[in-house]
């Protein structure tokens, strides 16, 4: 498959093209109309390439992207190459791909975290916080969870989507993960009441932060 251009890649990915999914991904903000499972069919078949997967990210297609971030070396990305990924990351799907995906297994995860939850824009930001939920569940050791909750009691209620989306998370994470920050989470959570009315389907949590605590802790507890 080293071999594969991409052009060849593009000419698939315009193949597997629909238009009600795109539709559909167009109201969440998104750019493409490839179903997402096919994407990974794709991605499955082609391996890591870290030389194509550079080349798509360069053609700036929604698609494109998404799949070179399936098929990159997340290591091999040096931390200005990830910072300006992120910038130019216009969609939330690819956003999130990229932070989840990529971001997250970097040696630069860190530093990126830090620069990025500083950062005025607030899409950056979300970045920034959803690395930092990232270690609140995996790496808390070090983190500052009471001055993560002054931030997000002083902060979410105000912020833009995305913004306010992520340190929800993170509230929500702290709420879960930590016994001794709980009650705290759960009553910064009841006061903004941030997403408490957000319509969730039968069978999900809510996102409403201390449904999403209650909820997984009592799953955790076996009750």
């Amino acid at each position: 498959m080293a071999e594969t251009t991409v052009a060849e890649v593009m000419a698939e990915l315009a193949a597997l093209e629909d238009p009600k999914a795109r539709a559909v991904n167009e109201r969440h903000g998104d750019d493409h109309g490839v179903n997402l499972g096919k994407l990974r069919a794709v991605a499955k078949r082609l391996k890591t390439q870290q030389d194509l997967a550079e080349r798509l990210w360069e053609t700036g297609d929604g698609a494109a992207r998404l799949l070179a971030l399936l098929i990159c070396r997340p290591k091999a990305f040096g931390r200005d190459d990830l910072d300006a990924m992120l910038r130019g990351a216009r969609t939330p799907k690819v956003h999130d791909w990229l932070v989840n995906y990529v971001v997250k297994k970097s040696p630069h995860a860190e530093e990126l975290r830090l620069a990025w939850t500083a950062d005025p824009d607030p899409v950056v930001a979300s970045a920034g916080w959803a690395l930092t939920t990232e270690r609140v569940a995996k790496k808390p050791d070090g983190l500052d969870l009471d001055g993560l909750l002054d931030v997000v009691e002083a902060e979410m209620k105000d912020a833009p989507d995305r913004l306010q989306w992520a340190m929800n998370h993170c509230l929500a994470q702290i709420g879960i993960e930590h016994p001794e920050q709980r009650a705290r989470a759960l009553d910064i959570g009841e006061r903004l009441e941030v997403l408490k009315d957000y319509p969730t389907p039968p069978g999900c949590t809510s996102p409403f932060a201390p449904a999403w605590i209650d909820e997984m802790v009592r799953r955790r507890e076996g009750a």
